[in-house]
């Protein structure tokens, strides 16, 4: 009896296997889930590579040096920091961002469509808590899916109040 479960246990992997497996196509192993066509022109408006991918330059935002600000000063600043992001966002440029929620040092993310760390500098350097120093940044270029010039549009639909 032991040696029939590693059998029936093999034979169950192995048939997973084979159902999930690519197709000569490249395809999973699921027949009911249609191809998606490849789109010329959405991948150059988005300025996708051959992968479907682009360049990107992503951004630490850290506490700054200069935090004793007075609140009302704080809430100035941060209303600044959410407008100056809604501006990007409406440009194109800021395609991600968020805080982490661990209220650490880490304070929070952008992702730049743009091609270089200088580029990105001079966006980051328009946040009012940047300019405070309340907030200071770190850059690195980044490759990831040029899907997320979309995630903007799709945000907008499914969020039902603005910061």
């Amino acid at each position: 009896m032991s040696r029939t479960i590693p059998i029936a246990l093999n034979a169950l992997i192995f048939l997973v296997v084979v159902a999930f497996a690519p197709d000569a196509q490249g395809r999973g192993g699921d027949a009911t889930q249609p191809e998606a066509a490849f789109d010329a022109r959405l991948a150059e408006e988005l300025g996708a590579d051959a992968y479907g991918m682009r360049r990107y330059v992503m951004v630490l935002l850290k506490s700054g040096d200069n935090r004793d600000h007075a609140p009302e000063r704080v809430a100035e600043l941060q209303r600044g920091h959410l407008d100056n992001m809604q501006r990007l966002a409406e440009e194109g440029v800021l395609v991600l961002a968020g805080p982490f929620l661990d209220g650490g040092d880490r304070r929070g993310i952008f992702v730049f469509a743009v091609n270089t760390i200088e580029e990105a500098k001079d966006l980051t350097a328009s946040d009012p808590a940047i300019q405070a120093g309340r907030l200071e940044a770190e850059y690195w270029p980044w490759y990831g899916s040029a899907a997320l010039l979309q995630l903007g549009d799709i945000h907008e639909r499914i969020a039902r109040e603005n910061p």
